[in-house]
């Protein structure tokens, strides 16, 4: 009996800790992305310039999707400086999909963003919305943006603004590569 209590004990230790590390190549490199995308809003969320610009490849295009792209590191660190600065809006976003191409180099992460606009009369005062970011890893083995985009969003209620500060992962999911 007693032996047979360890081994479940055994087993459900080493089903928690596989449940908590990837398991494949491309989970891996989910989470990798997952993180970096992370580690991207917080550098926004943190005011600092210099660690926004590192997320980005020099040839990077912002607003993407749109008739009026943003092109290159050092134009895409001029158009979002007041936003870094938090001087206009307090930008949050999170991933909530990542999926990473079969050579591990490129990857598309997806999720929530919210602007608020800290004025005293702003109408809205929320707007929420969607982003897709493609990255690339670069030489260095780094993941850096190569094309970022994302919908004009809608406004949000107060309701809304509880559910998306509720909805971050601050950790990779596990299977975050599957999708």
């Amino acid at each position: 009996m007693a032996r047979m209590s360890w081994f479940a004990i055994w087993l459900a230790c080493s089903s928690a800790a596989s449940a908590a590390a990837p398991s494949s190549a491309s989970d891996r490199a989910a989470c990798e992305v997952w993180q970096r995308e992370l580690s991207f809003a917080q550098s926004v969320q943190r005011h600092d310039a210099a660690a926004f610009a590192d997320h980005l490849r020099a040839d990077a295009i912002f607003d993407a999707n749109t008739a009026a792209p943003v092109r290159g590191r050092d134009a895409i660190r001029q158009h979002w400086a007041a936003i870094v600065a938090g001087k206009t809006v307090r930008l949050s976003w999170y991933p909530q999909h990542v999926a990473v191409a079969d050579d591990g180099r490129v990857a598309n992460s997806s999720g929530a963003y919210l602007f608020e606009d800290p004025s005293p009369n702003a109408k809205p005062r929320y707007t929420i919305g969607r982003f897709s970011t493609v990255w690339r890893r670069d030489e260095d083995r780094v993941w850096r943006v190569a094309f970022d985009g994302g919908d004009d969003g809608r406004p949000a209620n107060d309701n809304e603004v509880a559910a998306f500060h509720a909805g971050l992962q601050a950790r990779c999911p596990a299977g975050a590569g599957t999708g």
